[in-house]
Order: structure tokens, then C-alpha cells, then sequence
């Protein structure tokens, strides 16, 4: 199998075991239940922002360790503090080194948008999204039949949060899907081989309907990069390693949101 297979079969194995351990009653008495969402898609439109959605992520099966001992407070309120316009809070344990618990320190801490980024391939995985603060969640065309995404995506919002679809190539931008999703991000990283390309963004721009609120997912790693993808189309830059792999993810964010910004001041003047 390749890592995306190895992922989502144990990612089944995973919810059914915490479906016995953390019944949907239980999940549905959080304080963040009824907690009104902020809009994600909102936020990378908006002008005073950098568009970025900076990533807390410990490790990767392609990487290894990364920032294993990640301080959740201090990282997420320094990416804010940057200029970030959201978070990505990795959940997944087995493979990438993160929990729940580090969402919700993260929406303690933080009044922005935050990405709940899982492999989801249950409406319970979404009960359990919103039952620890997050805004939005993440499904995955490489990992999804397109049906599911459509009531994946139907059962967010029933819950009022938002859909960040995830297309790898042309054969995954299901038509149906992308109508009715909040944002359509295209991963410049391949979820069964893990090789990054940033091509891919730049190659699937124009196939993406123009209304479409995109984001370019991995690889970016100059702020260039980025003034040539908001050229583009794109309102979104998820950035994860970039950031992580420094011993203070939320200074290295705050280089590279400066950096951009003054880019974009020489372009403007």
C-alpha cells in the first residue's frame, strides 16, 4: 500500500475505536458546540491579511520528527500575531504527531479561523471537529468518492462549518463537489508518493471556476512563490514545514510574512 492507503485504513480503524469510546451525545455537549464559527473563507479574502494558513504539524511520514515539542500556545498566537490569516492544526497522532488537545489549546488561545486538518472519512470525524473548536475541516478527492465529499461536505455545514477541498490533479476537481465547497485547495504535495511540486498549483489554476476561493497547499517556501500565485487566483497559501522546521515556527513566519509584504509594497509602488 502507499502512504495514503496505510492512512486512511487506519484512520477507519481509528474512528470506529473512538466512536465506542466518545459516543456522538458526548462529543454534542462541548462548549464549542454551539459556538458560531468564523468564517475561514472570510478571512483569506480579506486585504489586511497575508492569505497564509500556517500549519502546526509535529511530523510526517516523509519527513520524520519536525517540531515534535511544539509549543501550541506560543506558536499559534505568534503565527496570528505574524499576520496569518488562519491555522492548520494537524490532528492526525499515528502518522503526524498531533491530537485533538492541540486544536483546542489553539482555540483557546486564538479567535481566528482554525483548519482542523485529519484524513475525514466519517460524518463522526466532523461531529467531533466542531465538538474541539475548529471552523473548518479538510476533505481529501484522493481519499473520497466523489458522493462522499458532497454529504461529507452537506454534513459540515449542516454543523456550520466550512469545507476546504483538497485536489491533487484534474481527475479529482469533481464538479459537484467544487459548487457547493467553501474553498478548493490544490496540494502541491502527493499523497501516495509525498514528492511536492508546485507546478501543480499553477497547472490547475485556470480548471478552477474563477469564483472559487483557492489555496495552494505545500511547497512554498519563497514569497515570491506566492506573489505568483495570487497572480493566479489564489487567496490561500497553506505553509507547514516551511515554518516548522525552525525551533520558533511563529518567528520564521513572521520573516516570511514581512519578506512577502514588502514584495508586494515594491510591486504596488
Amino acid at each position: 500500500m502507499n502512504i495514503l492507503e496505510q492512512i486512511i485504513e487506519h484512520k477507519y480503524k481509528e474512528v470506529a475505536e473512538r466512536k465506542s469510546l466518545y459516543p456522538v451525545k458526548l462529543l454534542e455537549q462541548s462548549i464549542y458546540f454551539s459556538t458560531p464559527c468564523v468564517s475561514m473563507k472570510k478571512y483569506l479574502l480579506r486585504e489586511d491579511k497575508s492569505g497564509i494558513i500556517a500549519e502546526i504539524k509535529r511530523k510526517s511520514p516523509s519527513k520524520g520528527q519536525i517540531n515534535p515539542y511544539v509549543s501550541i500556545e506560543r506558536t499559534s498566537l505568534g503565527y496570528m500575531q505574524a499576520g496569518a490569516s488562519a491555522l492548520s492544526i494537524l490532528t492526525d497522532k499515528h502518522f503526524f504527531g498531533g491530537s485533538n488537545d492541540d486544536l483546542t489549546i489553539a482555540r483557546q488561545f486564538n479567535f481566528c479561523p482554525l483548519l482542523r486538518k485529519d484524513f475525514v472519512v466519517d460524518e463522526y470525524q466532523i461531529t467531533e471537529a466542531k465538538s474541539i473548536g475548529a471552523d473548518a475541516i479538510l476533505l481529501i478527492a484522493a481519499a473520497l468518492a466523489p458522493v462522499r465529499v458532497v454529504e461529507l461536505n452537506a454534513f459540515a455545514h449542516s454543523l456550520g462549518l466550512e469545507v476546504l477541498f483538497e485536489v491533487h490533479n484534474e481527475d479529482e476537481l469533481y464538479k459537484e463537489a467544487i459548487e457547493q465547497v467553501d474553498m478548493v485547495g490544490v496540494n502541491n504535495r502527493d499523497l501516495k508518493t509525498f514528492d511536492v511540486n508546485i507546478d501543480i498549483s499553477k497547472r490547475l489554476s485556470s480548471l478552477i471556476p474563477q469564483h472559487t476561493v483557492k489555496v495552494s497547499e505545500s511547497g512554498i517556501s519563497d514569497p515570491a512563490t506566492i506573489i505568483e500565485l495570487k497572480q493566479l487566483g489564489y487567496r490561500g497559501f497553506l505553509m507547514g514545514e516551511n515554518f516548522m522546521k525552525h525551533s520558533r515556527p511563529e518567528k520564521a513566519a513572521s520573516d516570511f510574512i514581512k519578506e512577502l509584504k514588502g514584495l508586494e509594497d515594491k510591486i504596488g509602488a
